[in-house]
């Protein structure tokens, strides 16, 4: 499929060939949705911790005599029955993480960046720079373009420039092309490759 090239004022730069096994897949949303999760799953922090009753400070004296009080009979305090007690299998810190296969991994990332192209939410750039680094100009710029959520996705590295008037910009993102991936790509409306990028993205899936 064909792809209208532009540059950052709005105007035409030619055009430029996505490869159908890359950008021309029916999209799955079962793979998508599994790589979402694996993603969201494998950012979690799973810091969470509650005490249990062998963590909680408290006396270990018994509370009462066994016998003759006419109650229930208890011991320490640190039983989960008593306010300040321990929690019973209470959250502790471990990986939330999930196993996806390497593979499923790639054809996730084509079957997103397939649904953008089918949905008409791709915008190929020529070049990604601004060279006097301010956010007013390029906000300027986008406008032109109609890009007001978008993820922008340069080559290897990304313009210094470009990066620091877009990054005060609410609701666009900028990432190399190694950072690349589903989730991101489908938080933004629209996904902004340059020519570098989509070089890369085809050298990757070769």
């Amino acid at each position: 499929m064909k792809a209208t090239v532009k540059t950052l004022d709005a105007t035409s730069a030619g055009e430029v060939e996505l490869k159908d096994e890359i950008f021309g897949l029916e999209p799955r949303s079962d793979l998508i949705h599994r790589m979402v999760r694996y993603q969201l799953l494998k950012r979690m922090a799973g810091t969470h911790h509650a005490q249990d009753r062998s963590e909680v400070t408290v006396t270990g004296k018994k509370m009462y005599k066994q016998k003759g009080t006419g109650g229930a009979r208890h011991g320490d305090k640190s039983v989960p029955q008593w306010r300040g007690g321990g929690k019973v299998f209470g959250p502790k810190p471990r990986s939330h993480a999930i196993e996806l296969p390497k593979k499923v991994r790639a054809l996730a990332l084509r079957h997103a960046l397939s649904a953008k192209a089918k949905a008409g939410e791709i915008v190929v750039l020529e070049k990604a720079e601004a060279a006097d680094g301010k956010t007013k100009g390029l906000k300027e710029r986008f406008g032109k373009l109609d890009l007001t959520n978008a993820l922008i996705i340069d080559g290897a590295d990304i313009e210094p420039g470009f990066a620091r008037a877009a990054r005060n910009i609410p609701n666009i993102d900028v990432l190399p092309v190694q950072g690349i991936n589903v989730y991101d790509i489908l938080r933004r409306k629209n996904l902004v490759l340059t020519k570098a990028a989509v070089a890369a993205l085809e050298a990757r899936f070769k």
